[in-house]
């Protein structure tokens, strides 16, 4: 029998396997009818042969007003709104400005971020083990917001280039860092390029501002031996070659909605793996369970040919999929 490790570099490896790797990830309602039905410790009870960790952040991913109020800064200093069922919103920018002479970085350094990592991924051993490694245009988005960003492009260029650049640093240091502190066999970025119908930004923008920083991430993680995992939600099609050719391993959450997935797996399948490709927007949610666990058989068989696929959610499992729905594809999903 083989590990969970060698189950998931199999289907990177694009060699078939007896069954289908699978992967959940849950906010906090989505969490709370898995773990009474499962059980509480759902990585274990689920069998999920993907583990994932990453750096502590001030604010954490989903940070409820109980504890924490309606808002929370984070360590670059934006605001965020709480939520009791999402990760909020940024709502307050840090960079008013298109200038970086009067902001101070956080130290990317610094050891609390760090706290246990070491020790989880000895605890993990044996499973395929991902870290979160942070962002790049999605965090220069939060930083100054949007619609400013955008228009910085064009009007702000060097700033933004400056911007994206300090933002690579940070997260080369942070793998640095964290490369030093355990074993594990993939960085995970996670940078949002794509809405629904088209990209935020325009490809040749991509191309200018995003490209390179990804390439020095990319490789550096390579040079030490680690795959690359990264998410983007939308329609990013235009890009996709683009990022196969800077070394991308895994490619999540490809949203059905957004791109046609069997088309993606034509025309990138040989060089890829997707990660994803279940509807949350339409069939987890207004679907019925014999939908859902059709889907899922048909994702297998057509998405999982010559491996490279991973079945998972097209997002992080929301608040508004009825539990029989989340039960019937888990249990679909765990059937070899």
């Amino acid at each position: 029998m083989i590990s969970d490790r060698e189950w998931i570099q199999r289907t990177l490896d694009h060699r078939e396997c007896d069954a289908v790797p699978y992967n959940f990830m849950f906010s906090p309602p989505a969490r709370r009818i898995v773990a009474d039905h499962y059980g509480e410790d759902i990585e274990e009870s689920l069998s999920l042969p993907i583990r994932m960790s990453g750096p502590r952040s001030i604010k954490p991913l989903y940070a409820d007003p109980d504890r924490y109020g309606d808002t929370i800064t984070d360590e670059f200093g934006v605001v965020w709104s709480t939520g009791r069922i999402d990760r909020g919103s940024p709502i307050g920018p840090c960079l008013l400005e298109p200038a970086l002479s009067r902001y101070r970085f956080p130290d990317p350094t610094e050891e609390s971020r760090f706290t246990g990592l070491g020790d989880w991924c000895v605890k993990q051993e044996g499973h395929y083990r991902i870290i979160w490694m942070g962002d790049l245009w999605e965090r220069a988005a939060f930083m100054r917001g949007m619609e400013s960003l955008l228009m910085d492009v064009i009007m702000n260029p060097e700033f933004v280039m400056d911007l994206l650049e300090r933002l690579t640093g940070y997260v080369l240091e942070t793998i640095r860092i964290v490369r030093e502190k355990g074993v594990f066999e993939c960085i995970a970025l996670s940078d949002d390029y794509g809405a629904q119908q088209g990209m935020l930004l325009s490809p040749d923008h991509w191309w200018k501002f995003v490209r390179p920083c990804l390439a020095r991430i990319y490789g550096f993680a390579k040079s030490r031996g680690l795959a690359v995992f990264h998410h983007s939600c939308g329609n990013i099609l235009p890009i996709i070659g683009d990022m196969i050719d800077l070394g991308l391993n895994i490619l999540h959450p490809i949203q059905p909605e957004a791109m046609d997935i069997l088309f993606l797996k034509k025309e990138f399948g040989r060089h890829l793996t997707f990660c994803g490709g279940v509807s949350t927007q339409n069939l987890l949610v207004s679907g019925t369970p014999d939908q859902v666990r059709n889907e899922v058989q048909r994702l297998k068989r057509e998405m999982a040919q010559n491996g490279g696929y991973i079945l998972e959610p097209g997002i992080t499992i929301q608040a508004d999929v009825p539990k029989e729905n989340l039960i019937a594809m888990i249990d679909e999903a765990r059937h070899p």
